[in-house]
């Protein structure tokens, strides 16, 4: 009908503004004369992926795994944002940039959804943009009593996405296994429900059925909306203690889900967001493995792998 915007045009038209107005505004796809740039993935390493190591380690490693973004996680993930809480924010600003890395956002499970406006003024004050959590809630819901939970988990989260955008940052909702919002069609209501450039869906493949065609059409579906991406599959779970070998199966190029197709859904909506090579280890807390240099060697064993994706893609 004449007036209506659907929801591809809308996302567009939101988000792109968000991206012209700053927020993630350093990775624009165009090059300095105005042509288009080869599409690249844009890397954001997680703290937790080194445990409890020193943040200023972890900030010289983040460069050398092709990264220039570091997110922060705490307990019982990592430490770094309790480190952060003594260091300050003007010693952490210099840590940051004696190693030439900016800060990109913080997950905030910690805090939980409902509790993260404070988590908001310091990531701003540090200058980052986003922070991620997940959406908990009732589960086993069905039908229309989803929907009804998800219209009013919509409601209830209105106010602290104004405070996002009055704050200048965006949230990113993780899909989670177990709560309200973990499949695609739940994400997709949300998205439909809650219609705003300061919100988004930080997409975690890992909690999703390990089914590469269906996990591409949900990003082409979220499209502008996706703003946050965990390179990071099943492989055999992250919930008991497993030889390491099999617990590395949740890094992209070692377990079986294939990220061709995904990569060619992000090239397809061109998207502009940080893609995260991720996994747990088993107990959390601690690093991936052993040292800080064979945790950096992993994720660009991982980087590599995603690379000749890309090219396939």
């Amino acid at each position: 009908m004449v007036g209506q915007v659907n929801r591809r045009d809308f996302n567009k038209r939101v988000v792109g503004a968000a991206l012209s107005g700053g927020l993630l505004g350093n990775t624009f796809a165009s090059g300095a004369n105005g042509s288009q740039k080869p599409f690249e993935l844009n890397y954001i390493v997680a703290s937790c992926m080194y445990g409890t190591l020193p943040l200023e380690t972890i900030l010289q490693e983040t460069p050398k795994t092709g990264a220039r973004y570091l997110e922060i996680w705490a307990k019982r993930h990592g430490d770094q944002r309790e480190q952060i809480e003594k260091l300050g924010v003007e010693k952490t600003k210099q840590l940051f940039d004696q190693y030439n890395v900016k800060l990109g956002s913080f997950t905030c499970f910690k805090y939980g959804l409902f509790n993260m406006q404070g988590e908001m003024d310091l990531v701003a004050q540090l200058g980052g943009d986003m922070v991620i959590c997940n959406s908990g809630g009732p589960k086993g819901l069905k039908g229309a009593e989803l929907k009804s939970a998800i219209i009013a988990f919509a409601a209830k989260l209105k106010p602290h996405v104004a405070a996002a955008e009055e704050k200048g940052v965006i949230i990113g909702l993780e899909n989670h296994g177990g709560g309200l919002i973990n499949d695609p069609d739940t994400q997709r209501w949300l998205m439909d429900a809650l219609p705003s450039k300061h919100f988004g869906m930080a997409l975690a493949p890992y909690h999703l059925e390990q089914d590469e065609t269906q996990i591409a059409k949900l990003i082409a579906d979220l499209d502008e909306r996706l703003v946050h991406f965990q390179a990071w599959q099943h492989g055999m779970g992250c919930m008991k203690k497993l030889p390491k070998e099999q617990e590395l199966l949740q890094l992209p190029g070692r377990g079986d889900l294939n990220f061709v197709p995904v990569l060619a859904a992000l090239k397809k909506i061109n998207y502009q967001g940080r893609t995260e090579i991720f996994m747990h280890p088993v107990p959390r807390g601690i690093p991936i493995l052993p040292t800080a240099a064979e945790v950096t060697a992993e994720i660009n064993r991982s980087r590599a792998y995603l690379g000749k994706c890309l090219k396939q893609a």
